[in-house]
């Protein structure tokens, strides 16, 4: 099953569950989300009940409290965004996605000679 796309909005509280080791409790998110003072209840459980529709998110009631787990991981989502950024502006080329990088100077010489390493099977 593909991964489907979600909002920016959405990705932040994946970013949240992912960032707890893949499982929060409903309270631990909104304490996360409390620094920003922009997030209502409502929009919260919302937002977390369509990540669950899409199949991203599981939930489990404890007692009173839910807690959310990612059926995806983080490394998961984003490969498959990888995947569709390239079919949809690159035909499906990384190399038309690497060679925009390096032109546009996105990509740091710091940062060339770490994927080197890498490519060329280097330990870090």
């Amino acid at each position: 099953m593909p991964i489907p796309q979600i909002s920016d909005s959405e990705l932040e509280l994946m970013k949240i569950i992912w960032s707890q080791g893949g499982t929060a409790l409903y309270a631990a998110i909104m304490d996360r989300l409390a620094a920003g003072n922009r997030w209502q209840k409502n929009t919260v459980i919302t937002l977390l009940s369509r990540l669950t529709e899409k199949g991203l998110l599981e939930t489990r009631k404890i007692g009173r409290r839910n807690e959310y787990t990612a059926a995806v991981t983080e490394r998961q989502y984003q490969a498959a965004q990888t995947r569709t950024l390239l079919n949809k502006l690159y035909e499906g080329s990384a190399k038309g996605l690497v060679s925009t990088l390096i032109q546009t100077d996105l990509l740091s010489a710091e940062d060339y000679e770490e994927l080197r390493r890498f490519w060329d099977g280097e330990q870090p």
